[in-house]
């Protein structure tokens, strides 16, 4: 990695952690009795925080793409599930802008093909949100459809808007995208397209006859023959107590704010030593621990944990941090951690790593 798109990275990374911790102290003063004014003006810093945090999602993933690294998560994906997950995304945000979303498939209902569904989201948010940007109110359309190409299956994404204008192909041309409708969208569709092409695929654009365009793209995947998991609902008699440690104000508020969001109580621990004293009495279902912290870190404190007596050595926990490469987490379970989330916290990172170490087996017999 260059020392340009090092620094890139890492102050993108800080922002955008800052602003998860500004949405965080945001929804916590929604909650409290303000007067119309405040609310808005909280409302109002919310919008913008979470604006800027989507910007910079997009543009750190647009640069990683950009050089060739561009990953893919990839594993059975039911299609029909994945207009699904379009619907659910877009539910809300579409009424507030005044606009109503019809999400169609067509195809097998039980077709399924090796794909990363996050990123084909991906795909249809670049397309529907410039669709969106375009229209004051109305109807769009996105539709998914499958098509039997032998071992692979066709996948085709349509998504139709409005408007007075029909921009034709310039309607794919970037700069043209970010005059007309602003960076974000730009950004979105960049990314779209870096995704649809390092899959082989297609993008482009017919005019509406009244007005506007179908945006298309075009990929083949091939097929899962393997059944895709349904996640079963968590049956747990009682919620989790998590053990939150972190030096950073703003990362614990993050943190303890989307244990909630999950159903999850929590306690804090400004450093190692603190949150070795506090795990010695075992109340705790799982601590996530941040890795660089003063007095004692996070690694130095996992191997403390890890020689308590009974429940409370073994209690599961994941390690918080920024450097998340191979080497750095491989070094983190060796020294005792279940599991490494990269900050800053995605929700569905975060939960996902939650109910696997929640649920799973005990750690000192995953060891043996």
């Amino acid at each position: 990695m260059s020392l340009p798109d090092f620094f890139f990275e890492r102050v993108t990374s800080e922002i955008h952690q800052q602003m998860e911790g500004v949405l965080a102290l945001a929804e916590r003063l929604e909650r409290q009795h303000l007067s119309p004014d405040a609310l808005a003006c909280v409302e109002g810093v919310a919008e913008a925080a979470s604006a800027v945090r989507k910007i910079l999602g997009a543009s750190m993933e647009l640069q990683q793409a950009s050089g060739d690294s561009l990953i893919f998560d990839n594993g059975p994906v039911r299609l029909r599930d994945l207009a699904d997950m379009i619907q659910q995304k877009w539910e809300a945000e579409a009424p507030a802008r005044g606009v109503t979303l019809l999400v169609s498939y067509d195809g097998d209902p039980e077709a399924a093909v090796i794909a990363d569904s996050r990123r084909l989201v991906q795909v249809f948010d670049g397309l529907i949100g410039q669709a969106m940007a375009g229209v004051r109110r109305g109807v769009i359309e996105a539709s998914l459809r499958a098509t039997g190409l032998g071992d692979y299956l066709s996948i085709e994404g349509r998504v139709r808007g409005g408007g007075d204008r029909n921009l034709g192909e310039r309607a794919l041309d970037l700069r043209e995208i970010e005059a007309l409708f602003g960076l974000e969208i730009a950004i979105g569709m960049a990314l779209g397209q870096r995704i649809v092409e390092a899959q082989g695929g297609r993008l482009r654009a017919e005019p509406n006859r009244g007005g506007g365009e179908t945006l298309i793209f075009e990929l083949a995947a091939p097929v899962s023959v393997d059944a895709v998991a349904v996640p079963e609902p968590s049956t747990s008699a009682r919620a989790a107590h998590i053990l939150v440690v972190d030096d950073n104000a703003t990362n614990r508020t993050v943190a303890q704010t989307l244990c909630e969001m999950f159903d999850c109580t929590s306690e804090a621990a400004v450093d190692g030593v603190e949150a070795l004293d506090v795990a010695r009495s075992g109340r705790f279902d799982l601590i996530l621990m941040d890795i660089k912290m003063p007095r004692m870190d996070g690694v130095t404190a996992t191997k403390e944990i890890r020689m308590l007596p009974g429940p409370a050595g073994r209690v599961p926990i994941i390690a918080l941090t920024a450097n998340a490469d191979p080497e750095d987490a491989a070094a983190y379970l060796r020294a005792g951690m279940n599991d490494v989330v990269e900050k800053p916290m995605k929700p569905e990172v975060l939960l996902r790593a939650l109910q696997e170490n929640l649920l799973g087996e005990d750690p000192a017999s995953a060891a043996a």
